[in-house]
């Protein structure tokens, strides 16, 4: 590849009530507020170096704006621009000025549809990781992953494993070995970007890194004693894809949110993607509670980078299971 992804980085989320959605991620969750107005919330974790992870904008209208990764070099981003346009995919440029915190930024529909934003450079923040005196509620230390459901799992993959330059650390298959789920990583851990087989394209969820299961343990202490016990949608539990710790939560806007700790390396160039076999219970919950029928049909809408208006959806190519046999 010519370009360097390095990670993912943020998202840009519309939320109806900034107040209500600042006791939520703030108060209960432990978000740094690094910079708030009275249209936005700009959110990080304490390991974070950078101005924000999470943008919360306000708007009557749900949405999801764009998956933000960062690219090493700026030149990155003019190189992506040639291979969308290439590819005849939509793309618009965010100069240095139009977005607070991020300098120039690409923003583009991928071959699902999904908005994905590339940008080089974010203004800094104060790294808090040490600040022990301000850890509270999970104990958020950075964005991790983002999971989203697509019609074509083997479209998405096959545009991000040969275009984009990213590998796949496991994967789900059906009986005929057509991918149904792929997690896919440019940092070397198991995922930056996960698929999922379904009606899309539409986000699943966002995945924040913890410092240690026990975190999560906490987060749901503290989350009942606030009054959000009933935000907690699955979890704790553990899976067999990634291996991790995980906590499931829906903020004040039903957006889905992960609480994430466990996973491993996968920086080895002879590392092979580890196969499971859809019919495989033990994938998405190696032991903890069977996820409610929510985590698997509720979704959020992705907008388009150009009108704003929500992007339509389309029907899975692979034809939907009952949901105990889904991702």
């Amino acid at each position: 590849m010519d370009f360097n992804i390095i990670r993912v980085a943020r998202a840009v989320i519309n939320v109806k009530n900034l107040e209500r959605s600042r006791a939520f991620y703030v108060d209960a969750l432990g978000f740094i507020e690094t910079e708030s107005d009275d249209q936005h919330i700009y959110l990080r974790g304490l390991e974070e170096h950078t101005h924000h992870s999470l943008v919360l904008k306000k708007s009557e209208t749900p949405g999801v704006h764009a998956l933000g990764y960062k690219v090493q070099k700026e030149e990155d981003l003019d190189k992506l621009d040639q291979l969308f346009q290439s590819k005849g995919l939509k793309t618009k440029w965010l100069e240095a000025g139009t977005q607070h915190a991020v300098r120039r930024a690409l923003h583009v529909h991928d071959v699902s549809g999904m908005p994905i934003e590339f940008f080089c450079q974010m203004d800094r923040a104060e790294r808090m990781l040490q600040r022990y005196d301000q850890y509270k509620g999970a104990r958020i230390q950075r964005i991790d992953h983002v999971n989203c459901a697509v019609p074509d799992v083997e479209k998405a993959y096959n545009f991000f494993i040969k275009e984009l330059g990213f590998a796949c650390s496991e994967y789900t298959a059906t009986e005929d070995d057509r991918i149904w789920a792929a997690w896919l990583h440019r940092k070397p851990s198991v995922h930056d970007q996960a698929f999922m087989n379904g009606p899309g394209p539409r986000l699943h969820h966002i995945a924040f890194w913890l410092p240690d299961p026990l975190a999560l343990i906490h987060c749901c202490d503290v989350l009942a004693s606030l009054g959000y016990a009933a935000n907690i949608e699955r979890g704790p539990g553990r899976h067999g894809l990634s291996n991790a710790f995980f906590l499931y939560l829906r903020d004040p806007d039903g957006y889905r949110i992960e609480l994430y700790n466990g996973d491993y390396l996968t920086s080895d160039p002879d590392f092979e993607p580890i196969r499971w076999d859809l019919n495989d219970p033990r994938r998405q919950t190696f032991w903890g509670s069977k996820a409610p029928d929510s985590w698997f049909n509720e979704t959020s809408p992705f907008l388009d980078i150009e009108t704003g208006e929500e992007i339509q959806v389309s029907a899975p190519t692979l034809a939907q299971r009952k949901p105990e046999f889904m991702l």
